[in-house]
């Protein structure tokens, strides 16, 4: 497994974050599982599941809702979400075998600049699951968390965030791998 975390506070963008892993299945069969996206509480960090809430499940323009759960430890001196919420998210792209990506959508329903996604790329007889995440803009949800914050606590932030993120991608590859080919 390998992993990249780039942070910044003055430039875009604020986390860009990649690992990847190994699997042993097809790329069809991997992106069967990963474009389930009620079934992620079986690998996420923090989406405990969820439903489609709008469109045809798992094609482009699709609405998920996801319920998520934070423990209080995780960056625990940063006002960020704790306990349990939801979020919506908009598949953005959805090629079966290839790649599958959604944006984040804030309270009024527009996409936000944080997408995550997943691409496949065939590897002998199995496939690379390579799993992304990408914030430009701040969101909603970050201004909301930096808003008192000055420029060192913002820095701190930003560096400890992306820590967690980079954390979340590997682990979340671990428990895929293992769903698929358990």
């Amino acid at each position: 497994m390998s992993i990249m975390t780039v942070t910044s506070v003055e430039n875009t963008p604020l986390f860009q974050v990649r690992a990847e892993v190994a699997i042993s299945a097809t790329p069809e069969q991997v992106y069967a599982v990963i474009s389930d996206l009620p079934r992620s509480g079986e690998w996420s960090e923090e989406c405990t599941g969820g439903e489609w809430v709008s469109g045809t499940p798992a094609t482009v323009g699709a609405v998920f809702r996801g319920v998520n759960e934070r423990s209080p430890d995780v960056v625990a001196w940063a006002p960020v979400v704790r306990g349990t919420w939801t979020t919506e998210a908009e598949i953005i792209a959805a090629q079966p075998g290839r790649t599958f990506r959604w944006s984040m959508r804030d309270s009024t329903g527009k996409r936000q600049d944080s997408i995550w996604s997943f691409d496949i790329e065939p590897a002998g007889s199995g496939a690379t699951l390579v799993h992304h995440f990408r914030m430009g803009e701040p969101t909603e949800g970050i201004k909301g968390i930096t808003a008192e914050m000055n420029a060192d606590q913002k820095r701190q932030f930003f560096d400890e965030w992306g820590a967690k993120l980079a954390g979340d991608l590997a682990a979340t590859l671990e428990r895929i791998k293992a769903v698929i080919e358990n």
